[in-house]
This record gives C-alpha cells, structure tokens and sequence, in this order.
C-alpha cells in the first residue's frame, strides 16, 4: 500500500513538473456542487487574524477559505485545508509557502484577507469558495497584479487574472451534447430547476444543442418546492413524444422525484434516454433503479478515488469533493514555481493551452477566467456506473496545444 501511493505520488510531480515545462516550449505558462450558504456577519476589511502558515519556501501563496464559517462552509474549507496540506507533503522538494486565510464566507472578509496575503508577500491567491467571496478577493488582487486560481462554479465573476479552477456546469453540457449528439440524438428535452444553476444549464444547452444542429422540442422549469413540481413535469411528459434525450439537471435530492412523476404519465428510460451533469454523480442515484441507462458527464472517477483513500488514511474522515481543487491547485502552483522562475504565475504560464493534469484529469484555464476540463460520460448501471465514453488524456491539437500527460 505505501509502494503504491508513493508511485502515486510520484506519478503526480512528474506530470505536474512536465506540464510546467510544456509552458515554456513557444509560450515562456459537501459532496461538490452542493451550494453553500454564508453563516457569518460581514468583517471589516483589515480585521484578519494572521492564520497559519504551511510549508517554509521562499514563494508565498495565499489560500483564502472560509476556515470559521459553520456548516457545510466551515466543514468544506477544512477538508480544502487539509487537502492543500496534503499536496505540500506529496510536492516534495517544494518551494512554497501557504498563507492560509479565513475569509469567513464575506466579500468583505475575503477582501481582506487577500489584502493580507498580499501584503505577506502572496504572489498568487488560491480560493475562495464562493462567487460573491471571489468578487471580494479580486478587489485587492485586481490592483496589485496578483492572479487568483478560485474554486467557485460561477462563471460571472471569472475574468482575466481571475481563474476558475472548479468544475463548471457548461463543461458538463458541453460533454454530454456533444456524446449523445454522436449518438445520433437529435431531440432534446429538458426539465431544468428554477435555480443559478439551472439558467447557467439552460443558456449553455441552447448553444451546444443549436451547433450540434439538434433542437428542443420541450422545455419547462420546475420550482424547488416538490409539491409544485407536478405541473411543468406534466407539460413536458405529454409533449415528450418527438424527443429521443430528456436532461435533468438536478441532484441526488430532486431527481428520483422527477423521474417518478416522469415515469407516472407514462415517461420511461426505455422510451426517453435520459441525461444529467455532474449532479448526478452520486452512489445515490447510481442506486435508483428507474436511472438505470441514464447518461451523465464527469471526471473520471479513478483519480479521486486514489486521492481520497490517502486523504482517509491520513486524516481518518472523507474528503469533501472539491478538496481536490484544492490538492490540484497547491500541486500546480508548487510545479510552475519550480519549473518557470519568475515568469512562473504570469497569464501565459497559467494559460497555457496545452493544460495540466491533476486530481481529476485534464484542465486548462482561458483567458476569460473559465475552464475547461477533460471530462468523461457514464452510464448508471444497476449500483454503480460504467465509462461509456473516457475523458480525453490530452486537448485537442486544433488549438496550437501539445498533448499532455496524465496523473491517473
């Protein structure tokens, strides 16, 4: 067992190492998704305690997280924490410092505390959590130059200098369009929660479904409160007739409730193939056995795995989902400064369109702030899932990149 994480660890530096150096070749560069609600007054910018500080190198690194939230905020920000200490000890021979900062789950704390970092000498924040604590954080780092690799899933506050490592919902519908259009599905469906999420979804399904040259033929959005989702399900199951795909995406919580009132006018997976994001990558799904057949888009399962049975073993709980952000952002940051110098965290470096390899497969940051990752598609089969089609272990050569190594 120690040979084998030592090889993964290893496995891990080499790509990370030789991802950084693909840089200079022409260039010089709760389970997840659950959303997460801010449990603490606002603090006044300045009013930061100093925090800890891991590792001892000479390049300073800020990651900000809301380390006194409670909740699902407080218990997601340790589990980053812990994950990010992690990274440091497996990253051996790094040069990095971690000044880590509690941003109590504020716009205003998070300002603060990257002023803080900053102020420590922080060449490059990692975090925050959320969209409103990123909006935060940018306004000290905007001015000073200083990059942000932040791990919230809202697109408006990326932009330049402002990445977004987390996994993006336009990602997965980009995926699983382009897979079911390949598939010959032309017809597209949709039930689309009356969330942020669902209009994030439902913007990016209109834009992938038109380019593949597929249409909707029904779409209806349905309120959060399952005593009125009845209504709109109805409207779409009896217009269902000229689909061959149905999109859900919801999560573990909503979706058996939609698939039954689905399934109560008449709507099957025989008859419809049914689609989610990755919401649905939940064993509790994988347990329904109406979704049995169901296709869904997400990273591939095995990095993860690996990850959080060493995170188990070292800290005796399990992993958050998105603490692999974390583990991928301090490896990443402790690769570039090792290998590109002073140009190590400058837009060309973490822009690179040849991408890096981490926890979850492949990613490269855009220029606008957004991601994109190297995703696979899977199918729910009876308890557990199968790949149906693998997530890519390099980007394509059309866009000037090289191909890349992978961690898994």
């Amino acid at each position: 067992m120690v040979k084998a994480s030592r090889r993964h660890i290893l496995a891990g530096i080499m790509a990370f190492s030789a991802l950084a150096l693909a840089g200079c070749n022409g260039n010089g560069t709760t389970a997840g998704n659950s959303p997460m609600v801010d449990t603490l007054p606002a603090a006044p910018v300045g009013a930061v305690e100093k925090g800890p500080v891991l590792g001892s190198g000479n390049v300073k690194v800020g990651l900000l997280l809301p380390m006194s939230a409670t909740g699902n905020a407080g218990a997601a920000a340790q589990s980053m924490k812990n994950a990010a200490e992690m990274a440091l000890a497996d990253f051996q021979a790094n040069d990095i410092q971690l000044l880590v900062k509690d941003d109590g789950g504020t716009a205003t704390g998070a300002q603060a505390a990257a002023q803080q970092a900053i102020s420590e000498g922080a060449e490059i924040i990692l975090g925050p959590i959320f969209a409103h604590t990123v909006a935060g954080a940018a306004q000290s780092a905007r001015p000073a130059g200083i990059p942000i690799l932040a791990f919230s899933t809202d697109t408006n506050v990326a932009s330049r200098g402002v990445y977004l490592l987390s996994f993006l919902p336009e990602s997965d519908i980009q995926r699983i369009v382009d897979y079911a259009a390949s598939q010959g599905k032309r017809s597209f469906a949709a039930l689309i929660p009356e969330t942020g999420y669902g209009t994030v979804v439902e913007a990016e399904l209109q834009q992938d479904i038109a380019k593949k040259g597929g249409r909707i033929v029904a779409l209806e959005h349905y309120p959060l409160d399952k005593v009125k989702m009845a209504e709109p399900i109805e409207k779409v199951a009896n217009g269902i007739s000229q689909a061959d795909t149905l999109i859900i995406p919801d999560a573990a919580d909503a979706v058996p409730t939609v698939v039954g009132i689905l399934a109560a006018h008449g709507v099957s997976p025989g008859r419809v193939q049914l689609l989610g994001t990755g919401l649905w990558d939940d064993p509790a799904l994988f347990r329904e056995s109406s979704l049995n057949g169901a296709w869904f888009a997400a990273p591939d399962s095995t990095g993860f795995k690996s990850f959080a049975d060493r995170y188990r073993t070292k800290y005796g709980s399990d992993p958050v989902r998105t603490a692999s952000l974390a583990y991928d952002a301090v490896s990443l940051v402790a690769a570039l400064a090792k290998m590109q110098g002073s140009q190590r965290f400058n837009e060309q470096v973490l822009t690179n369109p040849s991408g890096f390899s981490g926890v979850d497969g492949i990613f490269r940051l855009k220029a606008d702030g957004t991601n994109e990752r190297g995703l696979a598609v899977m199918q729910i089969d009876g308890g557990s899932v199968r790949v149906l089609s693998p997530a890519p272990k390099s980007f394509g050569s059309g866009d000037g990149s090289s191909p890349v190594a992978s961690v898994n």
